[in-house]
């Protein structure tokens, strides 16, 4: 389906392609020039050896900038890229532990947990029980409630321990109202 004006690529019109009769125009120089027509504000950017770029196809009438398209895009390019290398991706972290875990065992899990949740990885706790431990869920329960009263500083409870076959689950993410 094409878009406005019968064109495929995305991103702003520019010279020929602006279809209103009246455009809002920014000058080169950035400074309002009112209300124009098209033709006006094409030969306008003619004149100035520049492109006319509708930046703001919505308002009403549109606005259009007398500007170096080539340069335009690249500075969109640069920003995009900027914006993409400050997102930070969330992963999820498993630390698998057993009901009958001993203390050194544990404190080595639970130190992974906090250092996952402080570098701003959700932290999922699976608990799997084995034979005869599925008749002790409440020793496995114990354990997820400890740990997650150790690691409440840091980190929040996305998910509450849950039963899911032989094993319980339990999700934290990092707390950043902290």
């Amino acid at each position: 389906m094409p878009q406005r004006g019968g064109r495929k690529n995305a991103g702003p019109r520019i010279n020929d392609n602006i279809t209103v009769e009246k455009v809002r125009l920014v000058d080169a120089e950035g400074n309002m020039a009112g209300v124009v027509d098209l033709d006006e504000a094409l030969k306008a950017a003619a004149a100035a050896g520049l492109d006319l770029v509708e930046v703001s196809p919505n308002a009403d009438p549109p606005v259009c900038k007398i500007l170096d398209f080539g340069k335009y895009k690249y500075e969109q390019q640069k920003k995009a890229a900027e914006a993409r290398k400050k997102q930070k991706t969330v992963d999820v972290k498993e630390v698998k532990i057993r009901p009958g875990i001993e203390e050194h065992d544990y404190n080595v899990k639970m130190r992974n947990a906090r250092r996952f949740l402080e570098e701003g990885n959700k932290v999922k706790v699976t608990m799997r029980f084995r034979g005869r431990e599925m008749a002790h869920q409440n020793i496995g329960r114990d354990l997820l409630q400890r740990m997650r009263g150790e690691l409440e500083d840091i980190g929040k409870i996305e998910l509450e321990p849950k039963m899911e076959g032989r094993q319980i689950i339990m999700v934290m993410g990092p707390d950043n109202t902290k």
